[in-house]
């Protein structure tokens, strides 16, 4: 090696040990700052909840956030499409359905465990109009809704298949005996809010949504209140997801299904037990 060959090797390694002492202070302060996986904040517990209970909800996890510090993230659908995602592996802490049959669905797949199910509020059906429109009827077995759609009406309310809404509103129409006469005339939305809008919108002659729901809504007013003995009970059942049975996520559970929430749903119009 030549004497200049041999100075520029000690050159760049004294070079390299400097750089090294001021790179790794650097890289040190950077694990710190970006932080470890202990020092990561943790994730908001995820609800899945029917989508009549948006407003309610959020009221809630307002609360719920001032009350603990800890922020709730919310999943609002049909319980139909929230049971099925669910089952496709999305991830959640809680699921709150609008109906018995699609918690048992969650149930017998082993999505949710039953043991932990809270039934704390339930619902009423009713039939709605435009508010401009809108003109009070009494709906009992001699009610005739194909005349009181008229020659072209539409009635809005959930897929009468899978949507709890449409699920409660056909079972109420057959047991009227009217569904056979209107079910060509049933526009079926993918939630109860869907349904809900298109008559806020003028693009259904009625609908047949909660009257919660009916509630919240500027444009609508409810005409009539389906009988009780027409469809089973409107009832929400929350139950905590499997693979989630922890401290913090029966806490949570326990505020969304007790007094103060309770306090809550009633002043959103829903039936408190």
């Amino acid at each position: 090696m030549t004497p200049c060959t041999d100075t520029a090797v000690r050159l760049a390694t004294r070079l390299s040990r400097r750089v090294a002492m001021g790179v790794l202070p650097l890289l040190a302060a950077l694990s710190v700052s970006l932080g470890a996986p202990a020092a990561r904040a943790e994730e908001a517990p995820v609800v899945f909840a029917a989508a009549s209970l948006t407003n309610a909800l959020q009221d809630l996890g307002t609360a719920y956030a001032a009350k603990t510090g800890v922020k709730v993230a919310f999943s609002f659908a049909a319980s139909s499409a929230l049971a099925k995602q669910l089952d496709a592996g999305a991830p959640a802490a809680i699921f709150a359905s609008a109906d018995i049959k699609w918690m048992e669905y969650a149930d017998g797949k082993g999505l949710t465990l039953k043991d932990s199910r809270v039934t704390p509020i339930g619902n009423s059906l009713v039939l709605i109009m435009p508010a401009d429109k809108a003109t009070p009827v009494t709906i009992d077995r001699s009610f005739d809704f194909s005349a009181f759609l008229g020659a072209d009406g539409k009635i809005a309310t959930g897929l009468t298949d899978s949507v709890p809404i449409g699920i409660y509103a056909r079972t109420a129409l057959t047991s009227l005996g009217q569904w056979d006469k209107v079910k060509d005339r049933v526009v079926g939305a993918e939630s109860v809010r869907a349904a809900l809008a298109l008559v806020e919108r003028g693009e259904a002659t009625a609908g047949i949504v909660y009257s919660t729901d009916a509630a919240i809504a500027r444009n609508v007013k409810v005409v009539a209140t389906f009988p009780a003995d027409t469809h089973p009970p409107v009832e929400y059942p929350f139950e905590l997801v499997k693979g989630q049975d922890t401290e913090a996520n029966r806490a949570l559970l326990a505020f969304l299904t007790g007094p103060e929430a309770k306090a809550i749903y009633a002043r959103y119009g829903f039936v408190v037990k």
